[in-house]
This record gives structure tokens, C-alpha cells and sequence, in this order.
């Protein structure tokens, strides 16, 4: 049996040395221990970055993986934007139950990527969320966790 996990978190996050290291041993061990060979992107954040590059560095040396990018804008691409997102995707889709979510499409996609993860790496910092406004990645992290997904927290 194969797995997925996917990556949500904050847009700006702090990107340390120790992140690095410590995201790169977490898709390591589920790509050898926990048997997770699909990966599941969002956009718009550091962290969502970060996790392509280390996903990308892993691929290297784990070639049977695959990077998706799912898609909470355009839902649908002409062949040569898909084409230049599978320079770095395997694939890509947008959900289509999104269509229609206006405003919350991207905490809408987030819960399509956690539906279909067996795995979440979320980057979440309680201190980091000025009380004005509701954290994307609050309601994700509180959807993972009630739909009981393992989820693995950072930093």
C-alpha cells in the first residue's frame, strides 16, 4: 500500500538551517518508512516552497515519487501553462468542488489536499497570527486533526 502527504502552512515563515534539516528528514522517513511516494502542493507560501525543493531534492535519490500541484486558481490551462508546471509537478489538477468557493477557495482546496493525504506537514505558529485575522493554516491544522490525519507539526 502506497500513501500521500501533503504541505500547508504560513506564508512567511522563518527558514532556518534547522527547518531544513528537520523537513528533510520528515519526507525521508515517510518516503522509506511510512511508504509515501505522492506529495500534494498548495501555492502562495514560503513553506509550500521550501517543501517543493526539499520534495524535489528527495526525488533524486527516490525517482518513484511524484509532486502534485493542486490548483485553487485557473481551473482551466491551456497546454503550455501545464506543460511549464510539469517542469516541476508530476501532475495537476484543480478540485472541482472548489469552483464556486470564491474567498475561501484556497482554505477549500486546503481541506480537498487533507481529504486525500494520509500524511500533513503543516508549518503553524500560534504566536505568529495577529488576533485581526483568521490563519488559512489554523483551519486547515484544526480540519487535519478532525478528520484524524497524521499530522506532523513544525517548526
Amino acid at each position: 500500500m502506497r500513501y500521500t502527504c501533503c504541505f500547508f502552512g504560513h506564508r512567511t515563515i522563518r527558514e532556518t538551517e534547522e527547518l531544513k534539516e528537520r523537513l528533510s528528514a520528515i519526507v525521508e522517513k515517510l518516503i522509506t518508512e511510512e511508504k509515501v511516494d505522492t506529495f500534494l502542493f498548495g501555492s502562495k507560501s514560503q513553506f509550500n516552497s521550501l517543501c517543493h525543493q526539499t520534495v524535489s531534492a528527495a526525488k533524486e535519490k527516490h525517482p518513484h515519487i511524484k509532486r502534485i500541484f493542486v490548483r485553487a486558481e485557473y481551473p482551466f490551462i491551456n497546454e503550455s501553462y501545464k506543460d511549464y508546471l510539469l517542469e516541476r509537478y508530476e501532475d495537476t489538477y484543480f478540485p472541482e468542488k472548489i469552483l464556486d468557493a470564491g474567498r475561501a477557495v484556497y482554505v477549500e482546496r486546503n481541506y480537498e489536499m487533507i481529504q486525500n493525504s494520509d500524511f500533513c506537514v503543516v508549518y503553524y505558529e500560534e504566536a505568529c497570527r495577529p488576533d485581526t485575522r483568521k490563519s488559512g493554516s489554523k483551519i486547515a491544522l484544526n480540519y487535519a486533526l478532525k478528520q484524524k490525519k497524521r499530522v506532523i507539526l513544525l517548526p
